[in-house]
């Protein structure tokens, strides 16, 4: 299946029907990706989302950007209870989003290093940047 995970309809039937599911995405909130993936993701390195962090961070701006990080999971959790339930109550067994998004095969990420700042990444995500990514003027 060629979805976006953000919309979790396609991982949820991926997952039902056990057929690899390919993702085209850009990032979803609270690096859900990252951890799906297993792709590092040190806060100290990688600016988090909203935090206004460069990739050059001082101390005080490497403590704020792992402070975001910690309150994440708590802030994702309110955001995604309801898809969870909707794809524990479809499949039958209790699964958590980081789990269902997991089992992408390929990540087609929608992203430039010209625009973004480098992240590690695995081995299956193939970056596409250029294609979506306008001129900033």
């Amino acid at each position: 299946i060629f979805t976006d995970p953000l919309s979790l309809c396609g991982p949820i039937i991926a997952l039902h029907f056990s057929i690899p599911s390919i993702y085209f995405l850009r990032s979803i909130p609270c690096a859900i990706d990252s951890h799906a993936a297993q792709s590092p993701d040190p806060p100290s390195y990688v600016p988090r989302m909203f935090s206004l962090n460069t990739d050059r961070m001082t101390f005080s701006q490497r403590v704020k950007n792992l402070l975001i990080s910690l309150a994440e999971p708590f802030l994702c959790n309110s955001v995604f209870s309801s898809f969870e339930s909707l794809a524990s109550d479809f499949l039958q067994k209790p699964v958590t989003i980081t789990e269902l998004v997991s089992h992408g095969s390929i990540w087609l990420k929608r992203l430039d290093f010209v625009f973004e700042y480098p992240t590690p990444v695995m081995p299956n995500m193939v970056h596409i940047g250029g294609i979506n990514c306008g001129q900033k003027k």
